[in-house]
């Protein structure tokens, strides 16, 4: 922003044409400097190719503030950028140590790079490498790998073989869809690999794939693979084993798995009764270890036909109180409707009031309800036929004795009476909460107790699936090529990488030095917290602006920077980002 200053102003510094320029730095450094620290900048220059008339900025640095721009603004569309660079040359360029210019950022070339982003032998190889270079910085564990898949909806057009497809939508099932699947380390939640698939894939077919990719930059063997139903397919289940890595996921309710299930809860229901089920306790926000589940486990060998894979793997049968006190939740109000829309079946006589004068449709009716609220056999509904005589004249005028007379019989059907079936009710809540694991991992590796609380961890892959549609947008997605669609998204997953990755490293530090940070919630200014969000980390930098005196030649008189709050200090050094971060934007540039 150039601001004229008053002639008054000018008279004071002696010349009688200055110009401020301010520019609001606010996070953009603090990324910046992030990105820089995780090698964003080296490894895609390494691995992309430069084009011998390729403008002097290279790929490395245009990503590197193109993905400070997005996570700044939370805009990814690519006709923005331009414009935000040319009110933020200084402060890119002294940061960056280029020369910064507006046309480095046009639409064309963003467009050439999420191009190289979609090329699998670039991103690939940049996502191997940026792996290797975060575990080296960071000193991440790499034991545990969360996979999981998301859908990206939008109003694209859909054409044959395309990216773009109707699919089973976890956002907009009216919407065509691309899917994401993904491989994340646990606990840190930073992807490792991602693919970017037609929308209408199913999800089962997906982890193979992304297993292979993984492995490709993380040591052979022994690695622990947790994920959701979809994963637990015999056939991942065998790769996985027979590429000596450990699998978590809870088995889905189909095929012989519904069968088996049932006798599992029969005997689960057994070693309630006798008091030899294994509980499962986790310390609340209140310090307190209060019982998240209980169980008990089974061993079945397993075989892949066709092939010499044998391996073994543990039934893990786990009841969780809370999902049950849910589920009985759910049964009593699907109940009381029952009973309610049961009971307008059959209204009293009244003007308006429409009687079934056969049983068949009222039985039909009552099936029908019983069904809908999935509460067959729970509740015994009784009715009974009810005629009411009425006795006429026959012909018209007035009665006599001797007039004839005719009777008219009026029949409806009423129900008498709406009862629970209590026993069936109760024997089914009994059963209420039950859900079956499977893993090849040994009881030393994995525990009954450490397998339900490491499932329980899933909100992390979903946290990263949050900020990939909430804090980056990526839907809805502003281009429309099916290369553009593919670079994009991998371009935003780098930036959900920098706030996953920013996020547990301040995280450590702070637990580290026992520390609490004031000041993230301006809700409650007393509050203090070890576990910051990546969001709040970067909302602690608002207006922290960089002003330029300059003359009309552009010859700079002095620079000014917000001073860092002792707050935005404790970030920075935690972070392992010094404040000359900032400090370096006041330092006089000559060659402006």
């Amino acid at each position: 922003m150039r601001v004229q200053l008053a002639q008054q102003a000018k008279a004071i510094l002696g010349q009688s044409d200055l110009v401020m320029i301010t520019e609001r730095v606010d996070d953009v450094a603090l990324l910046i400097g992030q990105l820089v620290k995780m090698g964003f900048g080296e490894v895609l220059d390494r691995h992309l190719p430069r084009h011998w008339q390729q403008r002097r900025l290279s790929w490395g640095w245009t990503a590197v503030i193109w993905l400070a721009y997005i996570l700044t603004e939370g805009d990814h569309r690519k006709v923005t950028v331009a414009a935000y660079i040319k009110g933020m040359q200084h402060t890119l360029s002294h940061l960056s140590g280029q020369s910064i210019e507006p046309l480095d950022f046009s639409d064309a070339r963003l467009g050439h790079l999420l191009t190289h982003f979609s090329k699998a032998k670039y991103w690939h190889a940049i996502e191997q490498d940026l792996h290797a270079c975060s575990i080296e910085v960071y000193a991440l564990s790499q034991d545990v790998i969360r996979c999981d898949a998301t859908t990206v909806s939008g109003a694209h057009d859909v054409a044959a073989g395309g990216l773009v497809q109707f699919g089973h939508s976890k956002d907009d099932p009216t919407r065509p869809q691309i899917k994401v699947m993904m491989g994340a380390l646990d606990p840190l939640g930073m992807p490792v690999a991602t693919d970017v698939l037609s929308g209408e894939r199913a999800d089962d077919g997906l982890y193979i794939p992304i297993i292979k990719r993984i492995e490709a930059g993380l040591p052979p063997g022994g690695l622990l693979f947790v994920g959701d139903c979809t994963m637990s397919a015999f056939a991942t289940r065998a790769y996985m084993a027979g590429r000596q890595h450990e699998y978590l996921a809870p088995l889905p309710l189909t095929g012989g798995t519904a069968d088996a299930m049932a006798q599992w809860i029969d005997e689960g229901i057994a070693q309630d009764r006798d008091g030899a089920l294994t509980p499962i306790m986790r310390g609340n926000s209140y310090g307190t270890e209060v019982l998240v589940a209980e169980g008990y486990e089974l061993e079945r060998p397993c075989a892949l036909a066709g092939s010499a894979t044998h391996w073994s793997e543990r039934v893990l049968v786990v009841r969780s109180p809370m999902h049950a006190a849910h589920q009985a939740v759910g049964l009593e109000k699907r109940l009381v409707y029952a009973e309610h829309k049961l009971a307008a079946l059959t209204p009293a006589r009244g003007r308006g009031k429409r009687q079934l004068t056969d049983e068949v449709p009222l039985v039909e009716a009552i099936a029908r309800v019983l069904q809908e609220q999935r509460v067959e056999g729970l509740l015994t509904v009784a009715w009974e036929r009810q005629v009411e005589q009425q006795t006429h004249y026959v012909g018209r005028g007035r009665g006599s004795a001797k007039r004839v007379q005719q009777v008219r019989e009026h029949i409806r059907y009423h129900i008498t009476r709406i009862a629970r079936e209590e026993d069936t009710i109760a024997a089914r809540t009994a059963r209420f909460g039950w859900k079956a694991f499977v893993t090849n991992a040994t009881p030393q590796r994995l525990s009954l107790a450490d397998a339900v609380l490491c499932y329980r961890n899933a909100y992390r892959i979903e946290r990263l699936f949050n900020r990939l549609k909430s804090r980056v947008h990526i839907a809805p997605l502003f281009v429309t090529r099916d290369d553009q669609i593919e670079g994009l998204t991998y371009l935003l997953t780098l930036g959900v990488r920098v706030l996953t990755v920013m996020e547990f490293v301040l995280r450590r530090a702070l637990q580290h030095e026992q520390a609490h940070l004031p000041g993230l919630h301006p809700e409650n200014g007393k509050k203090m917290t070890n576990t910051p969000t990546a969001e709040r980390i970067l909302k602690a930098f608002p207006e922290v602006s960089l002003s330029i005196l300059q003359t009309a030649t552009g010859e700079e008189i002095r620079r000014w920077l917000t001073p860092l709050s002792a707050l935005q200090q404790a970030i920075l050094y935690r972070l392992g980002l010094a404040t000359s971060l900032y400090q370096q934007l006041e330092m006089q540039n000559s060659g402006n």
